[in-house]
């Protein structure tokens, strides 16, 4: 007669909560997923495009925060609505540019020029960020109320700290499995 140990074929008594639990947690063994493939790392760092990409996203930020600044000082006193605007402009010409500048890099670095699916999510939203700073030009071309332009204009800029702040992860998220390789 053959003897096989008990604990090795036991079923362990968890509670379901502690698996669940269990379940959301990442494996403490296992490395961050990469963002990018050996290649498309390689391309990354040849291109020019992504030295372009480095330069506009934070003058866009910087812009961003002084025009947000300029949004809410004409929302509150009534004032400074011109200046205002021209800064939303700015903003909504800088954006344009680095989607198109964006979508260059997409396709040198994978082979598509939006929607790779690395950056699937940040390119859905990057056309909303668009779309809504677009509802702007348009609310401002019809000659929407100051308060209904800004207004818009602030819902733009919402989408925008969304997008951004998804850029900063997956751009975090790459540096923790590069580090980790």
């Amino acid at each position: 007669m053959t003897h096989f140990p008990a604990e090795r074929y036991a079923f362990p008594m968890h509670s379901v909560e502690s698996s669940r639990t269990a379940a959301l947690r990442p494996a403490p063994d296992r490395a961050p997923r990469r963002l990018y493939t050996p290649a498309e790392r390689a391309r990354r760092d040849a291109t020019v495009w992504t030295s372009v990409q480095a330069v506009l996203a934070p003058l866009q930020f910087a812009v961003f925060l002084v025009s947000l600044g300029l949004v809410l000082w004409a929302l509150t006193t009534g004032a400074g609505y011109a200046l205002a605007t021209a800064s939303i402009l700015l903003k909504t010409a800088i954006l344009y540019v680095i989607m198109v500048t964006g979508a260059i890099w997409e396709k040198v670095v994978f082979g598509q020029w939006l929607f790779a699916p690395a950056f699937f999510w940040e390119d859905v939203v990057s056309f909303a960020v668009i779309a809504l700073h677009t509802g702007y030009l348009w609310v401002l071309w019809q000659g929407a109320a100051p308060e209904t332009a800004l207004t818009v204009a602030l819902a733009a800029y919402a989408a925008y700290v969304v997008n951004a702040a998804q850029f900063v992860l997956k751009l975090r998220q790459a540096r923790r499995a590069e580090a980790a390789t």
